[in-house]
C-alpha cells in the first residue's frame, strides 16, 4: 500500500465537506418538507450515515487492500472494473445538483446583475484542472480548506445566533411522519461512506483512525445543525421561502447596518471550500473511470467528464425545481445503494490475500 493522503486529511473532509455541501439550499427544502422539526430529520441522515462511516473506518484496520482490491479478490476484475463503472457515473449524480445549487448561489450572491450561465462557466475551468489531481492533491486541498472553512463558520454563526427565536421550534414532532419522508427526500445529499471506500488502502491505519474519522463527520454533522438551527429559529416558517440559508443567516447582525455587508466577505471565503468539496466528486469520478478502463490520462478524463457536466449545466440551465424533484423522489434509491448498502456489503468482501 502507498499513503496517497493522510488520516488527518480524511477527517478534515469529513468535517468541511459534509458541512459545506448543505448549506445553500438543503436547509430551505428541508424546512418545506419537515417543518420545525428539520433538525431532527436532519438527525436521522447524520446518524445512519455516521454508523457506516465508522463501519467503513473500522474495515480500514482489518485490510489494507483498495476497494477496487477487495472486489477484485472476492468478485474478479471484470466485475471490479464494472462496479467502480456504476460509481463514477454515482459521483457524477452526486456532482450534478452541487453544480446547479452553486450557480444559483453565485449568481444571486456575487453577481445578479450579470447571467447566471456566463458567470458560471468559468468554474469548470477550475473543476477541470482538480479533477485531473490525484489522491494527493485531495488531500492537500483539505488542509488548505481547513482554517478558512473554521474561521468562516465561527463568524457566520457568531452574527447569526443572537437572533435565533428559539420559540420556533415549537411544538416539537408535530407530525412525525414529515420528519422520515424528508429525510428520505434528501438522502441523495449524504454520500460521505462512498468517499471513504475510494479512500480505502490510500492512507496508513493507525489505531484509533475509526474513532477520529467518524467524529470528525460528526463534527461536520454539529456545523450543519448549527446552521439548521439558526435559519430556522431566525425565519421561523418563513424559512421555506428563503433561499440560500447561509447567506440570510447573518443579515440581522446590528454591525451590518453600520458597515454594510461585512458578511459577504466571509461569504466570498467560504465559498472556496465549497468549490473544493464540489470538485471532489468529480475527482472521484475521474479515478473511478480511470480503474474501471485502465486508462490513466487523468487529464483526459477530467476534461471528458467536466464537458458532460458543462452539457447538463446548459441543457438544464432553466430547470433546476425539475431535477430536485426528480433527486427528491427517486434518488434515495440510488444513494441507498452505492453510499449505505455497498460500503456495509465491503466488510463481506475477502480482506486477507492469498
Amino acid at each position: 500500500m502507498t499513503s496517497k493522503i493522510s488520516v488527518r486529511q480524511i477527517c478534515f473532509i469529513m468535517l468541511i465537506y459534509t458541512a459545506v455541501s448543505k448549506f445553500i439550499l438543503y436547509p430551505t427544502q428541508l424546512s418545506a418538507e419537515s417543518g420545525n422539526d428539520l433538525l431532527f430529520s436532519a438527525l436521522i441522515n447524520f446518524l445512519l450515515q455516521g454508523a457506516i462511516i465508522w463501519a467503513v473506518s473500522f474495515l480500514c484496520s482489518r485490510t489494507d487492500k483498495t476497494f477496487f482490491q477487495l472486489i477484485e479478490g472476492t468478485l474478479g476484475n471484470v466485475t471490479a472494473r464494472i462496479i467502480y463503472g456504476f460509481f463514477a457515473l454515482f459521483f457524477i449524480i452526486c456532482a450534478i445538483i452541487p453544480l446547479f445549487e452553486q450557480k444559483l448561489y453565485v449568481h444571486a450572491i456575487f453577481y445578479d446583475t450579470v447571467p447566471a450561465l456566463i458567470v458560471f462557466l468559468p468554474i469548470f475551468f477550475f473543476t477541470v484542472f482538480v479533477a485531473a489531481k490525484d489522491f494527493r492533491n485531495i488531500g492537500r486541498c483539505a488542509d488548505i480548506c481547513l482554517p478558512i472553512f473554521l474561521l468562516s463558520m465561527l463568524l457566520i454563526l457568531v452574527m447569526s445566533f443572537k437572533e435565533v427565536q428559539w420559540d420556533n421550534f415549537l411544538p416539537v414532532l408535530k407530525q412525525p411522519s414529515r420528519v422520515f419522508s424528508s429525510s428520505l427526500a434528501n438522502a441523495f445529499r449524504f454520500a460521505e461512506p462512498s468517499f471513504l471506500l475510494m479512500f480505502m488502502g490510500h492512507f496508513k491505519y493507525n489505531k484509533g483512525d475509526a474513532a477520529k474519522i467518524t467524529i470528525s463527520y460528526i463534527g461536520g454533522a454539529i456545523f450543519v445543525m448549527s446552521v439548521l438551527a439558526a435559519f430556522y429559529g431566525i425565519y421561523g416558517d418563513l424559512a421555506q421561502s428563503r433561499q440560500f440559508a447561509i447567506s440570510k443567516i447573518s443579515l440581522f447582525f446590528p454591525a451590518i447596518e453600520l458597515l454594510g455587508r461585512i458578511d459577504l466577505l466571509t461569504l466570498y471565503v467560504l465559498e472556496i471550500a465549497m468549490l473544493f468539496a464540489l470538485a471532489l466528486n468529480i475527482q472521484l469520478a475521474v479515478h473511478c473511470i480511470g480503474q474501471c478502463t485502465g486508462y490513466r490520462n487523468s487529464a483526459v478524463l477530467s476534461v471528458a467528464v467536466n464537458a458532460l457536466l458543462i452539457a447538463l449545466i446548459i441543457i438544464f440551465n432553466n430547470n433546476m425545481n425539475v431535477l430536485s424533484v426528480v433527486w427528491s423522489k427517486w434518488m434515495w434509491i440510488v444513494f441507498l445503494i452505492f453510499a449505505n448498502i455497498v460500503p456495509l456489503a465491503s466488510w463481506f468482501m475477502r480482506r486477507k490475500n492469498d
